[in-house]
């Protein structure tokens, strides 16, 4: 996977929970935006990452956003450090291991 690709994805992570966070902005009504928003993200979490761990993302995204009060988890950006950062640290621990 290139950088350009990574950085994108990254980007588009951060926009994906800020639109999350929408529903905060009018209490009460914003919930019900989290009625279209929540198959949505999880419908673009698994476009976004492909296999097991996109299809578990999705889910994941699905609940997060359909339950009133847990808008605040940035999930999208914990599936990007997951994907880039701590998986990728334990690929290069095992390369250099071998």
């Amino acid at each position: 996977m290139n950088k350009e690709n990574k950085y994108q994805k990254l980007i588009l992570s951060l926009l994906f929970d800020a639109i999350g966070y929408v529903s905060y902005l009018i209490p009460g009504i914003g919930e019900l935006s989290d009625i279209v928003w929540a198959p949505a993200s999880a419908y673009i979490m698994t476009k976004m990452y492909k296999g097991n761990k996109g299809k578990i993302a999705g889910v994941i995204a699905f609940i997060e956003e359909a339950m009133p009060g847990l808008d605040a988890v940035p999930t999208f950006t914990l599936m990007w450090l997951y994907t880039y950062v701590f998986s990728s640290s334990k690929e290069v621990k095992k390369t250099i291991e071998v």
